[in-house]
């Protein structure tokens, strides 16, 4: 008996190994996943969270949970519970929106972290599946553009958008979340080589990036790029100019749709420029006040999870919204429903009321503070492109899809858990410890 209890701390941390390299393995299969087989990609999910979990129960190691992401986190998932609960609907989705949170929390701090050699092979190879997502998503692209149609025989979506490696226009949306955790670190790296020949490159790899999302033709994946390669500018002087160039590429070619891409041209100019001018009386303005109608009705516990779909048809929410100046008869009836409301912030508060929509922003707010610690100061090239790529799927002026479906938030908090396994590890006296990626470090070579 006693042997056997000497034995237990080592065979619980020979359990908690394999518990890692199957969280591991299950890791780098998610981007695949993601690209090709939702289901999957949630089964693999739930198998990373319930190994993280499992295995922080039996080490008995709960210091994930003090984390301000993670805190906030958890408000945000039990107050959309209690919401949920009171509602009388969506209470099972509610309490399976907190699948993705942990997550991001188990890779950042299970799966990934850590300054040894094997766990920065580790987040080298999930890099890689990522890096190689987003390759895949622009080969596929540009062979619709060119060819005619995919490698699946899919051709350019009707209203002229390229759907990239999928039957529907997916490309844009999947295409910015990877867009700068992929893009960033080898440009980085190849602008920092001594000779013009690798910032030639370098240079050429962003246009070429830039390029791709502009001829895929989707709105605000472009407008996200664009902001997305503005916030880089301004956080890294450095890399200026090549930004600079590679925006003004993707300008030069939207200027030039019209003779090579005409469908590019009706999407992203033609379509704008009608929907900004009467955004009111456009489906993405009728579904805006829609949202915030439906908000108002429960305005401090909401409607549950999926409260907008199941609300919207309601007589009550079909008015229009003085303080916009938007008058009922203007409020666009059945034609304001949709199945989510387009935009994170909306669905906090149609969900959970205002205190869900300010701990939905807290949380994201705590996502965002670890990887952006120290960039000015040391801008290492992965965790650069996951707060970036962070940053523009969080955005509040966005049109989005729904928090938690995927595949965009199986990407959101993929690169959330990356970031945050690369961020700075605080020491007891408050002394960060870098973490990198050695192969993406934008250091001339040795």
């Amino acid at each position: 008996m006693h042997d056997a209890i000497a034995r237990l701390p080592a065979l619980l941390r020979r359990e908690a190994a394999r518990a890692g390299g199957a969280a591991f393995v299950a890791c780098l299969a998610l981007p695949l996943a993601l690209l090709h087989a939702r289901a999957l990609a949630e089964i693999l999910i739930a198998c990373i969270d319930v190994l993280f979990l499992g295995h922080s129960l039996l080490t008995r190691r709960s210091s994930w949970l003090h984390s301000g992401f993670s805190r906030a986190a958890g408000l945000w998932w039990l107050w959309l519970c209690l919401c949920s609960a009171m509602s009388g609907a969506g209470l099972l989705l509610a309490v399976l929106a907190i699948r993705l949170p942990v997550l991001a929390v188990a890779l950042g701090d299970w799966v990934l972290a850590g300054a040894d050699v094997s766990q920065r092979r580790r987040r080298q190879a999930v890099w890689l599946a990522v890096a190689t997502s987003a390759g895949w998503i622009a080969l596929e692209s540009w062979q619709q553009y060119l060819t005619g149609t995919n490698l699946f025989g899919d051709a350019r979506w009707s209203d002229g958008a390229l759907t990239g490696p999928f039957f529907k226009p997916r490309a844009g949306p999947a295409f910015i979340l990877v867009f700068f955790p992929a893009l960033l670190p080898p440009v980085m790296r190849l602008l920092a080589w001594p000779g013009w020949r690798p910032r030639a490159g370098g240079v050429a790899l962003a246009v070429a990036a830039v390029l791709t999302m502009v001829l895929i033709g989707q709105r605000m994946p472009t407008l996200l790029m664009m902001f997305g390669l503005g916030a880089c500018a301004l956080l890294i002087p450095r890399l200026r100019l090549a930004l600079c160039a590679a925006a003004g590429a993707g300008l030069a070619l939207l200027a030039a749709t019209p003779w090579v891409s005409p469908a590019t041209y009706a999407k992203l100019v033609g379509e704008t420029s009608d929907q900004l001018g009467h955004f009111a009386q456009s489906a993405y303005g009728l579904v805006f006040v829609r949202a915030i109608t439906v908000g108002e009705l429960r305005p401090w516990l909401g409607q549950g999870f999926d409260g907008f779909r199941r609300r919207c048809s309601l007589p009550s929410v079909m008015h229009g919204v003085r303080w916009l100046g938007v008058p009922d008869d203007q409020s666009g009836g059945l034609l304001a429903c949709n199945i989510h409301p387009h935009n994170y912030y909306l669905e906090a508060f149609d969900n959970a009321g205002l205190p869900g929509l300010v701990l939905f922003a807290a949380m994201t707010w705590l996502a965002m503070t670890p990887l952006a610690r120290g960039l000015r100061q040391e801008a290492a090239p992965p965790r650069l492109g996951c707060f970036l790529g962070v940053l523009v799927a969080l955005w509040p002026i966005a049109s989005t899809s729904a928090f938690t479906s995927m595949p965009n938030g199986g990407w959101v908090f993929l690169v959330l858990g990356l970031g945050f396994s690369l961020a700075p590890r605080m020491r007891e006296r408050g002394k960060p410890i870098p973490v990198q990626i050695d192969m993406t470090r934008a250091g001339h070579p040795t």
